[in-house]
């Protein structure tokens, strides 16, 4: 009885032990293993310096010496194929080791890249996906590409568990008009890992086609792995400036995929795939630039402020140039209605104390006078004429 005993209890021990370690390894976003579980197992995703985090852009601290991310290597894709798989949480394609990172503390060897989107209800509140928001945003999707420091540790097995072992680069994403050519590297083979555990060989593309333009605009923070084992031991750089896919890209990123494997009789559409937003504590969040203004812009939005900052100024100085021209055109005619006045007689200034005009009734009397006038004038002429001899002898 006590070896049967003891031969229970071994069992018992066995399938206790195998249970935890079924629950240990297998991990959802949702669900009864789902994020608020996650601690329960993997201790350091109860830490204090956990991810994703908000960044609010006016609270982060400027430190001018953050100069621009390097890519290295990124674009020399070469002429192996790269793997992209479906491992039932996101998709995910492994980097060869001559891509790397430079202009942080140490050399970062790259690993891989996956994504993180939400769900293709459209207008639903939790659409988004992202997991840093900004300001309290979320935007459509967020990609991330892993490195190791190589110059402390021999791998990423190594390194991950390690305070300063990580390097990780967030690119946020948003929804354009048009398709990005980039993203399509990735996203027009999904169709070929629809399930979890499916894997299949790409053409080899540019990875920095995936980045922002501006690599020098960057927000920096210590955090961890977003995903269990969620070991603190992440140098996050979430780029200011966003990527845009299209509607039809996005769409698929979120339709496409299962979480189940293809034998499993319930199929789960792999979405929601993001962490929730963890307190930031302690914590400063570094900024590659000054942070004015509360809302970071995309690159067409930047042009777009930038056109119309212009476009203001243009119409300003139009405006300007009209007052300017009105103000010394009434000035012109005030002065011209000042000479005007000067050259006019007292009686035009003052019209209301003109004298009336004299009556013309003595006219005739004043033409009588000059009648006499002249009739004596006459006689006087007539009365000094000297006699004829004829009327002397008489």
């Amino acid at each position: 009885m006590d070896s049967v005993g003891l031969s229970l209890s071994l069992i018992l021990l066995v399938l206790q032990w195998t249970h935890i370690q079924a629950v240990e390894t297998y991990w959802a976003y949702r669900g009864s293993a789902g994020q608020s579980k996650w601690p329960e197992y993997f201790p350091d995703c109860g830490g204090s310096t956990q991810s994703p985090v908000d960044v609010e852009t006016t609270q982060s601290q400027y430190v001018p010496s953050l100069g621009p991310v390097i890519p290295l290597g990124y674009s020399q894709s070469g002429n192996v194929p790269f793997s992209l798989s479906n491992n039932g949480h996101t998709v995910m394609v492994p980097l060869p080791p001559w891509m790397g990172l430079g202009g942080l503390p140490a050399l970062y060897t790259a690993v891989q890249l996956h994504l993180h989107w939400g769900n293709g209800a459209a207008g639903a509140s939790g659409a988004a996906g992202s997991e840093h928001t900004l300001n309290g945003q979320r935007t459509a999707a967020e990609l991330h590409v892993v490195h190791f420091n190589s110059e402390l540790y021999p791998n990423m097995t190594e390194a991950m568990t390690q305070r300063d072992g990580l390097a990780v680069l967030g690119v946020l994403i948003e929804t354009g008009e048009e398709t990005n050519q980039g993203f399509g590297n990735i996203l027009n083979y999904l169709g070929r890992v629809r399930y979890a555990g499916q894997r299949v060989s790409i053409p080899a593309f540019d990875v920095q086609s995936l980045l922002p333009t501006d690599l020098g605009r960057y927000f920096r923070y210590n955090g961890s792995l977003t995903t269990p084992p969620c070991f603190e031991s992440v140098l996050w750089t979430v780029f200011a400036e966003t990527v845009k896919i299209s509607e039809a890209q996005l769409l698929k990123l979120e339709t496409v995929l299962y979480s189940s494997k293809p034998g499993d009789s319930d199929r789960l559409i792999l979405e929601d795939n993001y962490r929730t937003i963890q307190p930031l504590n302690l914590r400063t969040v570094l900024s590659s630039f000054p942070t004015e203004s509360a809302k970071v812009y995309a690159a067409g939005e930047v042009s777009a402020i930038v056109i119309g900052a212009l476009c203001g100024c243009v119409g300003l100085a139009v405006i300007i140039r009209f007052i300017v021209k009105t103000i010394r055109f009434f000035k012109h005619l005030h002065n011209e209605r000042i000479v005007v006045n000067r050259s006019t007689s007292s009686w035009d200034v003052l019209p209301s104390i003109r004298p009336a005009p004299m009556p013309r009734t003595k006219e005739p009397e004043k033409e009588q006078k000059q009648d006499v006038a002249l009739s004596t004038t006459s006689d006087l002429g007539k009365r000094e004429e000297p006699a004829s001899p004829g009327q002397a002898q008489a």
